[in-house]
C-alpha cells in the first residue's frame, strides 16, 4: 500500500473563459490553476474539485482531456502527469421542511457520470453554471440522484452553523436519511471548526470515515486541511475502497487545524462583536442577551454540547489519528516571500510541513521562523478561538531549545 495526501473540497472561482463558478472564490482559481497549485506547490496527490457539474467546467475538462493535460483512468478519476489524481465532484445545497439547508458533495468516477448528474440537476437548479446552488431537494432525494448517477455522496462541513446537517438541519442523520442510504454513505466531512473528538461525540457516526478538507476558495488555502489515504494506487476505485475501509484500503490519518482556529468554533455575538469562550454550551450572549440567529451565531463546540450523546468522544477502534496542524500561512513570521523560498528549497508545502528538519529549515529561514514551523508541525502553538466567521489566531510563543 502507498500513502497519498488528499484535499477533497476545492472550489473554482471561474471557468477558463472567465465566467464565474463559485461566486465567493477567487477568479484566479480555474481548473488549470488548481492542477498547477496542487502538483507543483502543495505536493498533494489527490484533488477533489467540487464544482465540476457546471457545464463550462465540464467543457474545461474536455479541453484538458483533448490536449493531454488530464486523462480519464480505466478505474475512474482523472490523472495529471501520473502524479495528481483529480476526483470530480459537485457541491449542492439541499433543503428540508421549514427551509433548513445543508451542503453535500457528490464525487463521480467518469465524465459520463458527471454529465448525467449535471443534466438531471439542471432540472432542479436555476443556474447550473454557478456552484453550491440550491436544488430545492431534500437530502434523501439528492442522495438518490447522486448514487443513481454512479457517485459517492458525502455531507459537507457537517458541523458548521451555516448550511450543514448538524449545524442547521438536524440533531441526528437518522431523521433525514433512510437506513439504506446511511449504509451506502461512506464518509462525513468534518469542516474547519471540528475535529475527530467532536465528530465522535455522535455515536451514530462511529462507522463513517471522517474527511478533513480545506473548502478552499483561493489557491493559497488548498491543503489547509487534508486527509492521508492508504491505497494501492491512484484511481477512483481505490479512493472508494479507502472511504469504505475495504480490502485493506483506509484513511490512515487526518491533518487539520486546531478547531479553535476555525471560523465557527465558538459562539459569537454580532451585537457585541465578540467570541464567547465561556463553558459550553453558550446559546445566548451573557452580556447583551442576544440569541436570535440574526444577532448570534452558535459555535460548533456549543452546538455539539447540546446534540451530542456522550460527554466525551468515543473513538471506534479503526478511527485514525487526528493530527493538529497550523497552516503555514498562519505561522508567525512566515511571509509569502519566505514561504516561496521554503518551497523552492524543499519542493512543496507538504515537504516543508512534514519532512524538513529544524536544521534544514534554519539554512533557509531565520531561527524563530523555523521554530514556529516546528511548533506548527507538532500542534504546540498557542491558539485563540475563532467564531462568527472570523478565524482564530496564533498567540506569541517563547523560543524552543535545540541542540545545534
Amino acid at each position: 500500500m502507498q500513502n497519498y495526501y488528499a484535499d477533497l473540497h476545492i472550489h473554482l472561482g471561474a471557468s477558463s473563459a472567465g465566467t464565474p463558478v463559485k461566486i465567493t472564490a477567487s477568479k484566479k482559481l480555474t481548473f488549470d490553476a488548481v492542477i498547477q497549485e496542487c502538483s507543483r506547490r502543495k505536493g498533494i496527490h489527490i484533488a477533489g474539485i467540487v464544482d465540476c457539474a457546471a457545464p463550462k467546467v465540464i467543457k474545461d475538462m474536455e479541453r484538458l482531456e483533448a490536449d493531454g493535460t488530464i486523462y480519464e483512468l480505466p478505474e475512474g478519476g482523472f490523472m495529471h502527469k501520473d502524479r495528481l489524481l483529480i476526483i470530480p465532484g459537485s457541491e449542492i445545497e439541499a433543503c428540508e421542511e421549514g427551509g433548513r439547508v445543508s451542503h453535500h458533495i457528490g464525487y463521480f468516477p467518469y465524465m459520463k457520470n458527471l454529465r448525467e448528474f449535471s443534466r438531471i440537476m439542471g432540472g432542479h437548479i436555476t443556474n447550473m453554471e454557478l456552484s453550491s446552488q440550491s436544488s430545492g431537494l431534500p437530502c434523501s432525494i439528492l442522495y438518490d440522484i447522486i448514487t443513481e448517477c454512479g457517485g459517492i455522496p458525502v455531507p459537507a462541513h457537517a458541523f458548521t452553523p451555516h448550511k450543514s446537517i448538524y449545524g442547521k438541519v438536524t440533531d441526528s442523520i437518522k431523521k433525514i436519511f433512510r437506513e439504506d442510504q446511511l449504509l451506502s454513505m461512506p464518509a462525513v466531512e468534518l469542516g474547519l471548526s471540528a475535529d475527530t473528538d467532536i465528530g465522535d461525540r455522535k455515536s451514530e457516526l462511529a462507522s463513517f470515515s471522517f474527511l478533513t478538507s480545506s473548502d478552499a476558495h483561493s489557491a493559497g488555502k488548498i491543503a489547509r486541511e487534508y486527509t492521508l489515504f492508504e491505497m494501492e494506487r491512484l484511481d477512483f476505485k481505490e479512493f472508494s475502497l479507502a472511504l469504505r475501509k475495504a480490502d485493506g484500503r483506509r484513511i490512515a490519518a487526518n491533518f487539520g487545524m486546531d478547531p479553535k482556529l476555525g471560523k465557527y468554533h465558538r459562539s459569537f455575538c454580532k451585537k457585541c462583536n465578540k467570541v464567547i469562550e465561556a463553558e459550553p454550551p453558550v446559546l445566548e450572549c451573557p452580556e447583551c442577551g442576544a440569541k436570535s440567529h440574526s444577532d448570534f451565531i452558535t459555535g460548533v463546540l456549543d452546538r455539539m454540547a447540546v446534540i451530542s450523546d456522550t460527554d466525551n468522544p468515543v473513538h471506534p477502534a479503526d478511527r485514525p489519528p487526528y493530527n493538529y496542524q497550523i497552516p503555514l500561512d498562519f505561522v508567525p513570521g512566515l511571509s509569502d516571500r519566505t514561504l516561496q523560498r521554503l518551497i523552492d528549497a524543499f519542493g512543496s508545502e507538504m515537504a516543508v510541513i512534514h519532512k524538513a528538519t529544524h536544521e534544514e529549515l534554519c539554512s533557509v529561514v531565520k531561527k524563530n521562523v523555523a521554530e514556529n514551523i516546528i511548533r506548527a508541525r507538532e500542534g504546540s502553538l498557542m491558539i485563540g478561538s475563532g467564531g462568527g466567521g472570523k478565524y482564530g489566531h496564533v498567540e506569541t510563543v517563547t523560543p524552543l531549545k535545540f541542540d545545534l
